[in-house]
């Protein structure tokens, strides 16, 4: 793996960057979620054409690559936060100019940004974050059903000096420890991303899969596209989530029997049901592209075993500037 390429870590009182690059946003919802980050001591920054619908996307391709490419490339906000998921970050993908990302931004959020966090590690080896988005956890607040988990998301977002542990509140189908890179995400969207040039790596990794209203059979079919693909081969370590709206036919095997019988046979550590992505219980929020040891025993721990964030005020005396602390 290459050497993973970290953001500034966010300080109280930096602004944040919203952005919606796949489906229109609930108005109410986005305010709720910025109000949470006003909350904790950031400055959300969004303007009204967040808020643009063109059938099922925030508008088109066009405004939505302009608006993500602003968000990266502007001075005035330390991170890029993502409003919701939903449908339409592939379209941008191959508009993306990786020489305009020139300095490394946290970007924040989980299902159809997936695809995103993906081509930002394959094109730039940055580090991104899975966890809430605007409308889509932090509306709902920290440590509720809908919401996010505070504590995960301030060590994965703030921390400069070491890494942390996780309580994956999950249960262990296969027991053992592993050590890899974090990478990931949504499944229907990590499967995606096969025979593009962002094509997900998976060797020497802890790879995370969740989603969400998949049949038992599309979780198998997703799982066998991988494996075909030959995804598995050099996986360490597997992070499920908790596959929410999945509900198997009567007499039908369930997502989680799915899981446990294509996996088996890779003999590696496996955790089911941890709160990542979808989910129900307050999301976690997991720094991809990390260095990271799962342990899958009783509800299974994941230890962050670097920080994923650098210290800017560090970094600008390494290259021998002055720095001003924000």
């Amino acid at each position: 793996m290459p050497r993973a390429i970290k953001p500034p870590a966010l300080e109280l009182g930096n602004p944040v960057r919203i952005v919606a690059p796949a489906s229109p946003v609930d108005e109410a919802a986005l305010r709720r979620g910025c109000a949470e980050l006003e909350r904790l001591g950031y400055e959300p920054r969004w303007d009204p054409r967040v808020l643009a619908r063109q059938g099922y996307f925030a508008g088109s391709a066009e405004e939505r690559l302009a608006k993500l490419t602003l968000a990266f490339e502007e001075n005035s906000s330390r991170a890029v936060f993502c409003a919701r998921g939903g449908y339409g970050s592939g379209y941008l993908l191959d508009r993306i100019e990786p020489r305009r990302l020139k300095q490394p931004k946290a970007l924040l959020g989980y299902s159809d940004i997936t695809l995103l966090q993906l081509f930002l590690w394959r094109k730039k080896h940055w580090v991104s974050f899975y966890g809430p988005m605007l409308a889509s956890g932090f509306d709902k607040g920290a440590g509720v059903t809908g919401g996010y988990d505070l504590a995960s998301f301030q060590q994965a977002l703030t921390q400069t000096s070491h890494g942390w542990t996780l309580d994956l509140q999950g249960e262990t189908l296969f027991f053992g420890r592993a050590e890899g890179t974090v990478l990931g995400g949504c499944l229907t969207l990590v499967a995606a991303t096969l025979g593009t040039p962002w094509e997900v790596q998976t060797s020497g990794t802890i790879l995370l899969l969740e989603d969400v209203a998949m049949k038992p059979y599309q979780v198998d079919r997703a799982l066998i596209h991988l494996q075909q693909a030959g995804k598995f081969k050099g996986v360490r370590g597997i992070l499920l989530g908790e596959f929410p709206e999945c509900q198997a036919s009567e007499g039908s095997a369930t997502v989680r029997e799915v899981c446990e019988r294509i996996l088996k046979p890779l003999k590696i550590p496996v955790v089911w049901g941890a709160p990542v992505g979808h989910t129900p219980r307050a999301m976690l929020t997991i720094p991809l592209s990390v260095k990271a040891r799962l342990v899958a025993q009783g509800t299974g721990r994941l230890e962050i075993l670097e920080p994923a964030c650098s210290d800017m005020h560090v970094e600008k005396i390494i290259r021998g500037k002055t720095p001003r602390r924000s």
